[in-house]
């Protein structure tokens, strides 16, 4: 099965930018739809953006407008772009399937900090 493993955090001042990558070990083509899902301290995991094999996108509310997520099937590879950042952005990435199989198994994710 395609693994995706997620990089790219850090810890950025609000008002600025990130891109975290998700890269698979195989062919993405074969994985219908990529989300990106954050879980901050003491909350749910929740989903950030999806996107499906032919491009469909789906965003979470408090990211509309602010975050886009982009798949580039010829790198393997599904990146969240994520600009006017805002503390409460601060989490614990992950990219998985989308939408989420059960079961299912999470990665390591990537931390983003987004502070002053």
């Amino acid at each position: 099965q395609v693994q995706l493993v997620e990089s790219g955090g850090g810890l950025v001042q609000p008002g600025g930018s990130l891109r975290l990558s998700c890269a698979a070990s195989g062919s993405i083509f074969t994985i219908n739809g990529v989300g990106w899902y954050r879980q901050a301290p003491g909350k749910q995991r929740e989903l950030v953006a999806g996107i499906s094999r032919g491009g469909n996108t789906n965003y979470a509310d408090s990211v509309k407008g602010r975050f886009t997520i982009l798949r580039d099937n010829p790198k393997n590879t599904v990146y969240l772009q994520m600009n006017s950042l805002k503390p409460e952005d601060t989490a614990v990435y992950y990219c998985n399937r989308y939408p989420i199989p059960t079961p299912t198994i999470w990665g390591q994710g990537t931390q983003v900090t987004v502070s002053s």
